[in-house]
């Protein structure tokens, strides 16, 4: 080929190179661009979304919407004893176990009496001596020839000695121990052998009769006591059925932890092989809810505090928007909900989580509830 024609080929095939490779650059900073595009306005997006936030509503409700009070509680003896005898030395027999069902009267210890009967039998002799003393001098006295003063010290002598042999008849009597109400033995405290001092326990029973159930309320829930209308409790030992309870009794004066003890009574029939004392139990109670139309309930995790003021948001679930309420509170219960005597009304949806960075008016998205089947919400 011609010089010439070489050289121009050359430069031909070079320039065309050239301008491929501008437009392989042009294309690559096109995509670029679109690329860049695209993830400032996801950006924009997942920022406008992160703008509005989910929050969970509840709706509020009126006392006498609301659902029973709920207790622990527990079951106790009407009569509960712990059993010891009056004097002290060596056990010399416990005739009874846990669990066993005494009469009144059974004999349920006997303690060695080997001391007492040296004891009595020393001041029995003792006592002739000065019963037979004592009787002359009175004789002699009737008689006129005796002192007043011989015939008081005879006399006082004599009934000294009495008593004190009463006293240590009644000691020996006291070595056997018997069961002062009838019911079941709730545990053995000494075995035989042991040496124990008078007023130790030997064991504790509690009675045969009815079944008390006991549980601590709060001095606003004890002020009520006369308005309640029904109460009633369950046991997980005795499953699908509740038994109705009666008041029975209640302390006049709050424990440490300023709570009042309040006794309820089984209603009616039930097994007592059951239903034994030291069960736990659920006790739900009922009482007059008199402003039931005005005060409402909420969770205390809806209400906020805000320049001196207490607030709560009502969510409008359609527009999506949430409006501040100021309100006035009462006392919470012991179920974490707090009284709301103005400001909202039953049925009005609060918003229950953030609350303290919400502003009036603004935009919410409602969090919906937590299927059955999606335990703790983790699905």
């Amino acid at each position: 080929m011609h010089p010439i024609l070489n050289k121009l080929a050359i430069n031909g095939f070079s320039l065309f190179n050239d301008t491929n490779r501008n437009m392989k650059t042009n294309i690559a900073l096109l995509t670029l661009l679109l690329a860049g595009l695209l993830l400032t306005a996801c950006g924009k997006k997942k920022e406008e979304a992160k703008q509005v936030p989910f929050v969970k509503t509840t709706a509020a409700l009126g006392l006498g919407d609301s659902d029973m009070l709920t207790f622990p509680g527990k079951t106790k003896s009407v009569e509960d004893v712990n059993v010891a005898f009056r004097v002290s030395g060596p056990i010399r027999k416990v005739y009874v176990k846990e669990g066993d069902y005494v009469r009144r009267g059974q004999l349920i210890a006997e303690m060695d009496p080997r001391d007492y009967r040296v004891q009595l039998s020393a001041t029995q002799a003792e006592y002739e001596q000065i019963k037979a003393d004592a009787e002359r001098v009175i004789a002699l006295y009737n008689e006129g020839n005796t002192t007043a003063s011989n015939y008081d010290k005879a006399r006082y002598g004599l009934q000294q000695i009495t008593e004190k042999l009463a006293n240590h008849r009644n000691q020996l009597a006291d070595t056997k121990l018997y069961a002062p109400i009838s019911g079941y033995i709730q545990k053995r405290l000494h075995s035989d052998g042991e040496t124990i001092s008078a007023g130790m326990p030997v064991v504790s029973m509690f009675s045969s009769a009815d079944t008390e159930i006991e549980i601590f309320v709060p001095a606003s829930d004890y002020a009520k006591r006369d308005q309640l209308v029904s109460a009633f409790c369950s046991f997980e030992v005795v499953p699908d059925e509740n038994f109705p309870l009666e008041i029975s009794s209640y302390s006049k004066e709050a424990n440490a932890s300023q709570l009042y003890s309040v006794r309820f009574k089984i209603a009616g029939s039930y097994d007592r092989s059951k239903i034994t004392p030291g069960m736990t139990t659920m006790v739900y109670v009922r009482y007059n809810a008199n402003d039931a139309d005005k005060t409402v309930k909420v969770p205390t995790s809806a209400v906020n505090h805000k320049e001196g003021k207490t607030v709560v948001f009502v969510c409008d679930e359609k527009a999506g928007v949430v409006h501040e309420r100021t309100i006035t509170v009462g006392k919470i219960d012991l179920h974490g909900n707090i009284e709301v005597k103005e400001g909202i009304k039953t049925g009005e949806n609060v918003v229950t989580s953030g609350v303290r960075f919400l502003q009036d008016g603004q935009k919410v998205r409602i969090l919906p509830p937590t299927s059955e089947a999606n335990v703790g919400g983790l699905l």
